[in-house]
């Protein structure tokens, strides 16, 4: 005989439906019922639809946070020695930044446990960039990952099932039903895996613009607010930067050529707007570590955080040294005049390198490691006619028609004086205590 369930899901639509709040009983029983199976996928999506159209308030978000950490495991890194720091972006176009930046805070002494995710749609995942470099496994026991922590300081891996399973079920869920922008929905769904992952403090990268999940920044600055309030009501010291992601960030998007300009950071250089950037999330989260006088610029020139790169690979199976690949072909846009190029829309350049199979359209989906785009200007930049600005990479030229396709109108040479389009500073606000 079925257990008798002590609320009926459709009451719970309804109130949300109709704008009222849930209970913190009736959110634990929905997300537990949900993960059990016995709430339908048809009845969730009612009810994330009415999520998304009516909002919730915020201890609705922290119960419906909390509620999906405690449908699996938590962890614990309470063994560790060291303080822990972790970081976390809500993606965008050129976005390695994980890349560099987590061995930079460990060679602080600082353990940097970084479950990072796969990318779907334009916006790269870390751990597709990483698996271009031979030999490097994304997924390693908890026990390792503890073992590399206390060794090299710094791990970047994919989650396990058994963190916050139903947020894998809602955002798979959320996907294929138009509800991916809803505000609760995305604070609930990042906060979760991140507090149930154990970490003592979290730096949020929250991006706006065309290449960013939520263009308008007032969006973006609401989501911060609600992450950085929903970790600081689970004991976790948080804070969050806005950033700018209407330009690309760097010149490399895509796998294999992302990892490359990480290195190039790692070794002294690479572009401007990745090490600004690195430094800037790198100083939040020793701050939050207690070390806010730590000299991160220097940890770059001096080596250190290259030395811990180069262990963070070994300790995962990858070969630091290894040749990365490379596309079999290529096709390179030359400019068609002279001028200022005053225009580089993110959007249209994270979906072209998609287009050239450097992300997936399904989560089954595979990536071609070499395929992507490497720009070779940027806004501002002065360029003459016939100057190569940008080159398309893929293992098969059937696909490049379709990523030019998606660059019509994306960039754009102007004249000297023209205003130049990139939506203002890297980084625009920081939100926390």
């Amino acid at each position: 005989m079925s257990p008798i369930e002590p609320f009926d899901v459709v009451d719970l639509i309804r109130t949300k439906r109709d704008r009222g709040p849930l209970g913190t009983a009736e959110i634990d029983w929905m997300i537990d019922a949900y993960t059990r199976g016995y709430i339908a996928d048809e009845q969730m999506a009612a009810m994330a639809m009415a999520i998304f159209l009516n909002g919730m308030e915020r201890t609705e978000i922290r119960d419906l946070t909390l509620a999906m950490i405690n449908s699996g495991e938590r962890m614990s890194f309470a063994s560790l020695s060291k303080r822990t720091t972790d970081k976390h972006s809500t993606g965008g176009v050129g976005d390695k930044i994980t890349l560099p930046l987590a061995p930079l805070v460990a060679s602080f002494g600082v353990a940097v446990p970084q479950l990072s995710g796969r990318g779907l749609g334009h916006t790269g995942g870390t751990l597709d960039k990483l698996e271009s470099i031979p030999g490097w496994q994304a997924n390693i026991s908890n026990e390792r990952m503890s073992q590399i922590l206390a060794d090299v300081g710094a791990v970047i891996c994919a989650a396990g099932s058994g963190l916050a399973p139903a947020d894998g079920k809602l955002y798979s869920l959320r996907d294929i039903t138009g509800t991916v922008e809803a505000i609760p929905l995305i604070a609930s769904s990042i906060m979760s895996k991140k507090i149930a992952e154990g970490t003592s403090a979290l730096v949020l990268d929250v991006k706006f613009g065309s290449g960013a999940f939520l263009k308008d920044i007032e969006q973006s600055r609401e989501l911060a607010r609600t992450m950085v309030a929903l970790g600081e009501d689970a004991g976790v010291a948080t804070s969050a930067l806005l950033t700018n992601m209407n330009v690309p960030l760097g010149f490399a998007i895509g796998n294999a050529n992302e990892v490359r300009e990480s290195v190039e950071v790692l070794a002294g250089g690479g572009p401007s707007d990745v090490v600004e950037l690195t430094l800037a999330l790198a100083r939040e989260m020793l701050a939050l570590a207690g070390l806010p006088d730590a000299d991160v610029a220097g940890a770059l020139a001096d080596g250190r955080a290259m030395d811990t790169w180069r262990a963070m690979i070994r300790a995962q199976g990858g070969d630091p040294d290894a040749t990365m690949p490379v596309a079999r072909e290529t096709h390179v846009v030359v400019a068609s005049r002279s001028g200022v190029l005053v225009e580089q829309a993110g959007l249209p350049f994270g979906i072209a390198a998609w287009r050239l199979g450097a992300g997936r359209a399904r989560k089954q989906d595979p990536v071609q490691h070499a395929a992507g785009i490497d720009l070779h200007a940027k806004p501002g930049d002065e360029v003459h006619a016939g100057q190569p600005l940008f080159t398309l990479s893929a293992d098969e030229p059937a696909r490049f028609a379709r990523a030019l396709e998606a660059l019509e109108g994306a960039y754009r040479i102007g004249d000297a004086g023209d205003e130049v389009h990139t939506g203002g500073p890297l980084i625009a606000e920081r939100i926390g205590s």
